[in-house]
């Protein structure tokens, strides 16, 4: 699976939203590679909002909301990276869930369109997000 993991994150057509059910999947599959995911707990909005400034660097002028993170992630200017690959831990359900979902596969979209690849992986060890696997589990 190693090895056909690595191929699809290199692939920008396939960049998205995406769930595992364990953070390992895709840190044991990047090992090796030019690919460094980001973790990052999501835990509520507020504290989502910091631990993704401090985990990708955002700028100075980064306004801890919703529309200054889509901003950020559509940007990465200042991240040198073949990919861009997060694993969010910890979310759950609810609005912030949707909204967060939403700039994450827009800003997959951008990336793709550039032909970058950007994922942004939940992990999700009940697999009760309602977004499609990332692979098929074996």
């Amino acid at each position: 699976m190693t090895g056909k993991l690595i191929q699809r994150l290199q692939d920008p057509s396939r960049s998205g939203v995406y769930r595992v059910s364990r953070a390992d999947e895709v840190v044991d599959a990047v090992k090796g590679s030019s690919f460094s995911p980001v973790r990052v707990k999501f835990a509520d909005k507020v504290q989502l909002l910091k631990n993704l400034a401090v985990a990708l660097g955002f700028p100075d002028w980064f306004g801890h909301n919703w529309d200054a993170l889509e901003d950020c992630l559509t940007d990465l200017s200042w991240r040198e990276a073949p990919a861009h690959v997060l694993l969010i831990e910890e979310a759950k359900p609810g609005d912030d869930l949707g909204v967060l979902t939403d700039i994450l596969r827009s800003s997959a979209e951008s990336w793709a369109q550039r032909g970058k690849p950007f994922f942004a992986i939940f992990v999700d060890p009940e697999r009760a997000l309602p977004l499609p696997a990332l692979f098929r589990q074996s």
